[in-house]
């Protein structure tokens, strides 16, 4: 009876010693193409109650549609995963790696947030509490997943909705119009392809943010950004950074990852997706 009893209680520590562990971190494929596999990395609080549902955080990488690595944002990651999000960096199709255009970017983009919904139990998550986030062309599809109609994976069920219930944009290529960021890519899709010329009612409660010296999205097109989320009765949290180049919220620029983390933070807070408490060191 004794040794029965040390062998229920020893089965009951590993069986959650196991479960805390291998919520660590974790790599799986949220879709195929054709021969192409597209991964997500999953990463989880420390402590977790598997009776709650946690905010989801989705990371996209920037790099123009172009090239990148869902490593970009793996300090950012990190930091929240110790706020107490769980945070998914994404992978995606890009030019060099898959020879697609953005349109198939803005597919997979508006995929991952689909499957992350339909699977929100198996991760924890509240499905009602996704919130996209990303980098220059990254944010633009975090933004693209929330305002963009159109560019759906036919292999997608439409019926699950893409749109995040918030954003966090780190300096995003919005304006894909003549003038504005890829438009020699985009050409005259920009009409439907372009989220400042896709602003309408419902979009998602935005933290924007821009260094003044970007040479990509100049201040006047997030101050109309704004100006447009404003009208239509979204907000939007424009948040400009003195002198600083695109790309200014990445780690290497420490004094300005830390400055942007604590932004998203803070907005996150208004939303009620984080509380004050665990305060966490921004390393």
């Amino acid at each position: 009876m004794t040794k029965f009893i040390f062998l229920l209680f020893a089965s009951v520590f590993l069986l959650q010693f196991s479960t805390t562990s291998s919520l660590a971190q974790e790599v799986f494929i949220y879709k195929t193409v054709d021969t192409t596999q597209l991964f997500m990395e999953v990463r989880y609080p420390e402590k977790m109650n598997p009776a709650e549902e946690y905010p989801a955080l989705v990371f996209f990488f920037g790099g123009g549609w172009n090239s990148g690595s869902r490593a970009q944002f793996e300090h950012q990651a990190n930091y929240f995963t110790k706020r107490g999000l769980v945070c998914f960096l994404v992978d995606y199709r890009t030019k060099i790696q898959h020879k697609t255009s953005p349109f198939e970017s803005v597919k997979d983009a508006k995929s991952a947030i689909r499957y992350l919904r339909t699977h929100a139990e198996n991760f924890y998550i509240d499905p009602n509490k996704i919130i996209a986030t990303g980098g220059s062309a990254g944010a633009h599809l975090a933004a693209a997943t929330a305002l963009i109609d159109g560019y759906n994976e036919n292999t997608d069920d439409q019926d699950i909705s893409p749109v995040p219930n918030a954003l966090v944009l780190f300096n995003p290529v919005i304006d894909n119009g003549p003038g504005g960021y890829g438009y020699e890519r985009i050409g005259d899709e920009f009409n439907d392809f372009s989220p400042l010329h896709n602003i309408k009612a419902g979009a998602p409660p935005t933290l924007f943010l821009l260094g003044t010296k970007d040479n990509l999205v100049p201040v006047v097109t997030a101050q109309y950004y704004q100006m447009v989320m404003e009208k239509v009765g979204s907000r939007c949290d424009l948040i400009l950074y003195e002198n600083q180049p695109h790309g200014f919220f990445n780690y290497p620029n420490f004094e300005y990852y830390q400055k942007t983390v604590q932004a998203a933070d803070d907005f996150l807070q208004s939303l009620g997706y984080l509380q004050k408490e665990p305060v966490v060191n921004i390393e």
